[in-house]
């Protein structure tokens, strides 16, 4: 018995997230879906996160026990002739048996998409957020940079999936300008909370228009309504996944 882990790209738009839900559309869904008759039995799927409705990975990996034949080389190429054309399988590598998609994840990134114009643009409506305020940059960059290191992030975590706790690590939180009117929010940590990314990323912008204090003390306070709002779903990527 084989343990593969692939390596998967999605645009989640019309996905109810990563894990299967009974009678809605998921991402984890499809890629069984796909992969079962290929390898002629029930495929159960492990994925190195959740995912909410509408978010997108440029790389995202998962994993599977099959006794299938087919090379890890070829095993893409299969898979992506049955696969809906917003997926696409990426890579395939036998991986060793205690290999697990979530628990042997040591980091992840995900970066948040923004566009600043006057008016929005229909292309990127389920790509990025308009914002049609003021691009504070500076001002970004510096309520982004209160969040990194290891803090209590209670603060900026949605209910959800109950955790033993909301203590985690982040690595960077960086806004970087990718053009005239584009803005990338790219956050890496050990581990996040539910609806974290999506919190610090409204919590910096609530910064930019002056409507926030140090972030710091912020985290320290650990009250979810003294910080920003959960920017939608629809502008969130994960956008890399390291392992030991």
């Amino acid at each position: 018995m084989r343990n593969i882990a692939l390596t998967l790209r999605f645009d989640g738009s019309d996905y109810h997230g990563w894990q299967m839900q009974p009678a809605l559309p998921t991402v984890c869904g499809a890629v069984a879906g796909a992969l079962e008759p290929l390898c002629g039995h029930k495929v159960k799927l492990i994925g190195c996160g959740r995912t909410d409705a509408g978010v997108h990975a440029e790389r995202y990996v998962a994993n599977f026990r099959s006794e299938t034949r087919i090379p890890d080389d070829r095993l893409p190429f299969a898979l992506n002739a049955k696969l809906p054309p917003d997926i696409c399988a990426l890579e395939a590598r036998t991986v060793p048996d205690g290999f697990h998609a979530a628990f042997s994840c040591v980091r992840k990134e995900y970066t948040y998409r923004l566009y600043n114009r006057p008016h929005r643009d229909p292309l990127l409506r389920r790509r990025a957020l308009f914002w049609p305020y003021a691009a504070e940059y500076g001002l970004w960059r510096e309520a982004a940079a209160g969040f990194v290191g290891t803090h209590d992030f209670a603060a900026v975590r949605s209910q959800g999936t109950p955790v033993k706790s909301t203590v985690r690590t982040v690595y960077y939180f960086e806004v970087e300008r990718e053009g005239p009117d584009m803005y990338l929010f790219r956050v890496c940590a050990n581990g996040f909370l539910y609806n974290m990314a999506r919190a610090m990323v409204g919590t910096v912008l609530y910064g930019g228009l002056g409507k926030l204090g140090d972030v710091p003390s912020l985290l320290a306070g650990g009250n979810r309504s003294a910080a920003g709002p959960t920017v939608p779903a629809h502008g969130l990527y994960m956008t890399d996944i390291w392992y030991n």
